[in-house]
């Protein structure tokens, strides 16, 4: 998110401010707390998500502030003066610690902490959680679909389709996931990426016929020419007519860059297209493709041998399909000077209780072996235990490990720790995911990676749980 567009506080849900208003005039609000951000289950019944969206979070809950506005609303909707006196003066000074943005992460370890007063963590919690679930989302079908593509060119072309001004979120997650460029002339300006386009049928249509309108075009754009074949006939029109604007073109000292196919059976025509393109000398010129792709659809087209240059993807990617959503959630887990925890009949929502870091396993091969979570002060752990399956253990000594987490925010202040840019960030992903066994990266039936919990944090939770259970 661009950091000019900054956000009212009131973007949020009522409740963090019912129970702000709460926590003040209890005199409850600067009691210390720290809340964990995770996941539970995998999007896209995937093997790993990249998590995206942590650079314009920060700028956010840096910039946070209650305007006059604001105040009288919350006014008008009955907060009481004390506490709407308090906000005028509000900005978050509290921490945040975890993962890197772009480092692959797996359900259950958290991936963010945030330490400070309980009022100022919990009123960030929506805020974190829209951000962060839509962008890591957008980013790991991105990072499947450029599993899918290999080495060819993917444009981003989901705005129209895209969930209002998320599709600038969007862009810059497509970015991070694997994409070279998108037609969001916005995202391309605030996140200096390469805009790519064309025109659309209407183009066409607006002229007299089709051979006119590409003339038009090239004479508009010779260096950059890509023609939309398919308005009326591909095999018929649109690419004869493309390779007779391809040698005008040739004859000005330009050269058609690429044609485009929106329409019909992709693996087919790109075939057809690419042998009437080389039959007449023009193997430079490039073939691009669109409509409903997704990682599947792309698959199966170079299963196929189609010989496609540039795949163009908008709604599948922009809006998570199938999915939609991330399951992310933001869980107290200390409070005043104590560990907190929520139990529950079912036993994956219990939570973890403590200040807690991950640490990640490596094989010896270098590659991402398992992710044991632990408490902040623990050094190596030495083993670890599935959070909700005792009878799953693993043993870590004489493992390499790393120490994922990192500081991002200290006192209120942005510490600059970690890459901000799009294309680096795409790189970090991608040298992170080259760390994932293949057998985590595949769509059908991906290992599960391994994610535990240290000795010691499976026994402060079960005291915990054990103590809760006996006062009920």
């Amino acid at each position: 998110m661009h950091k000019n567009r900054m956000l009212s506080p009131l973007y949020t849900d009522m409740y963090q401010l019912t129970m702000g208003q709460a926590y003040f005039l209890e005199d409850r609000h600067t009691q210390p707390a720290s809340f964990d951000y995770f996941f539970r289950k995998n999007p896209f019944r995937g093997g790993y998500v990249i998590f995206t969206g942590l650079h314009g979070l920060l700028e956010q809950i840096q910039g946070l502030r209650f305007g006059e506005a604001d105040i009288d609303f919350l006014h008008q909707k009955g907060f009481h003066a004390d506490y709407l006196e308090y906000l005028k003066s509000f900005s978050f000074r509290g921490n945040i610690t975890g993962m890197r943005e772009g480092e692959i992460v797996f359900p259950v370890a958290p991936i963010l902490r945030v330490d400070g007063g309980l009022h100022e963590v919990q009123l960030i919690e929506t805020l974190l959680l829209n951000v962060l679930n839509f962008q890591s989302l957008i980013a790991t079908k991105a990072s499947r679909i450029r599993f899918s593509a290999g080495k060819r060119k993917l444009s981003d072309f989901g705005l129209r389709r895209a969930q209002g001004l998320g599709g600038i979120q969007a862009s810059r997650a497509a970015i991070i996931g694997g994409f070279d460029t998108t037609s969001n002339m916005l995202a391309a300006m605030e996140h200096d990426i390469t805009p790519a386009g064309t025109m659309a049928h209407s183009f066409i249509e607006s002229y007299s016929n089709e051979l006119e309108a590409f003339r038009a075009y090239a004479r508009i754009f010779p260096e950059n020419c890509v023609l939309l074949v398919d308005t009326y006939n591909t095999l018929k029109s649109g690419i004869p007519n493309a390779i007779k604007v391809a040698r005008e073109l040739d004859k000005e000292g330009f050269w058609l860059k690429g044609i485009r196919l929106d329409s019909g059976d992709l693996a087919y025509l790109s075939k057809k297209a690419r042998k009437m393109l080389d039959d007449h000398g023009l193997n430079n010129v490039q073939i691009v493709v669109s409509n409903q792709l997704d990682e599947h659809v792309i698959k199966s087209l170079l299963d196929q041998q189609a010989p496609i240059d540039v795949f163009g993807v908008g709604t599948s990617m922009v809006i998570g399909r199938p999915d939609g959503a991330i399951d992310g959630v933001f869980k107290l887990s200390y409070a005043g000077a104590a560990p907190r925890l929520k139990i529950s009949e079912n036993v994956q929502k219990t939570t973890l209780p403590g200040k807690k870091k991950v640490c990640r396993f490596l094989d010896r091969h270098g590659c991402f072996y398992a992710d044991c979570i632990a408490l902040d002060d623990e050094q190596q752990p030495k083993g670890m235990t599935h959070p909700y399956q005792k009878e799953k253990s693993l043993r870590l000594e004489g493992k390499e490990h790393e120490e994922i987490f990192i500081t991002h925010m200290k006192e209120g202040e942005a510490t600059g720790n970690g890459e901000t840019n799009p294309f680096r960030l795409r790189e970090f992903a991608a040298a992170r995911l080259q760390k994932l066994p293949d057998e985590h990266k595949r769509f059908d039936f991906p290992h599960i990676y391994k994610v535990g919990i240290s000795d010691r944090l499976m026994t402060l939770r079960d005291d915990m749980v054990q103590k809760l259970q006996d006062f009920i």
